[in-house]
């Protein structure tokens, strides 16, 4: 059974034969479930059940770890049901002091504070950046987006030596600044929002933007910043948690006698002869929480993000 997709009316003048009529199945137009949410089977709920499982173990197993003792943590094979001294052993993580005499509570907030201001600029200069390099026309725009995007290819490892030689020149050793400024903006941020804008902006929005007499910060506030939103969560989720546990630069530049963050705080925890795991498992569950606040309160836009990108696709 077929169901016509054209007019069939005869143009004056003309016949039936001089003007074919195309013609489509109705079975193409009649699939089962066509315009319908599809509902996955046993099969892919299984298999995201397991990955979920998986996911989580980690978290899991450290929260048991961290509810134990060193003796039954030491065990063969190690314990999968938590034990009674979860709140003991936060308790003594949480007041324990560092080499000089550093809390866990003020190795926390300076990582709230590193974290959030590398999160806040990264954003912002990288939505700015994007938003020139995807829209705007000038010279050397294409040189200076393969220069940036070529200094993903280079291992952060090699900038250690620089960039100490840096901070100690201006003094900022065992300062926040040190690990912040390096961190402003990154070239994968740059290039997320290139991508993303040149995708969901139209040129056309600009346009109608610049006919109505709006500038160019009015512009960026008004349209690109509202368009730009699911991005920006996206890339602000990805760089807090970098930020977060971010290890070699802060170690170098923040010594654990200094001004630690919380990652250089847990590793003067876990130094010396005697090593209890379950302490330091204790701490590592007290730094996962701020991951867990931060997903919870911006999930929605994340996953919104990511689904309309995957839309867009």
């Amino acid at each position: 059974m077929t169901i016509s997709t054209a007019s069939t009316a005869t143009p004056a003048g003309g016949s039936r034969d001089d003007h074919p009529v195309h013609r489509t199945p109705l079975r193409n137009l009649l699939k089962p479930g066509a315009g319908r949410q599809q509902h996955g089977g046993p099969i892919a709920y299984a298999i995201l059940t397991v990955i979920a499982i998986a996911s989580l173990f980690p978290l899991y197993f450290a929260i048991v770890a961290a509810s134990t003792s060193q003796t039954r943590i030491a065990q063969t094979p190690p314990p999968l049901v938590p034990g009674g001294n979860l709140f003991s052993n936060l308790r003594q993580v949480w007041n324990y002091n560092g080499p000089g005499g550093h809390t866990l509570g003020l190795a926390m907030f300076n990582s709230v504070v590193v974290a959030g201001a590398v999160t806040v600029s990264t954003v912002l200069f990288a939505t700015l950046a994007g938003f020139a390099f995807a829209k705007l026309r000038f010279t050397g725009r294409n040189v200076l987006l393969v220069l940036v995007i070529a200094t993903i290819a280079v291992p952060p490892q090699l900038s250690v030596l620089p960039l100490f030689q840096i901070i100690s020149g201006l003094h900022w050793t065992d300062q926040l600044q040190s690990v912040i400024l390096p961190g402003l903006v990154t070239a994968f941020g740059v290039f997320f929002m290139r991508q993303y804008l040149s995708e969901a902006l139209p040129t056309e929005l600009l346009e109608a933007a610049r006919a109505d007499g709006a500038n160019s910060w009015q512009i960026v506030w008004h349209v690109v910043f509202p368009v730009a939103r699911p991005a920006m969560a996206v890339l602000g989720m990805l760089t807090f948690v970098q930020a977060w546990n971010d290890f070699l630069w802060p170690l170098i530049a923040l010594t654990p006698a200094g001004n630690p963050t919380l990652q250089v705080a847990l590793a003067s925890i876990g130094g010396g002869y005697s090593i209890n795991e379950s302490i330091i498992m204790a701490g590592a569950v007290i730094a996962t929480v701020p991951l867990l606040i931060v997903f919870a309160i911006f999930g929605k836009q994340i996953v919104g993000g990511v689904m309309q990108g995957a839309v867009k696709g």
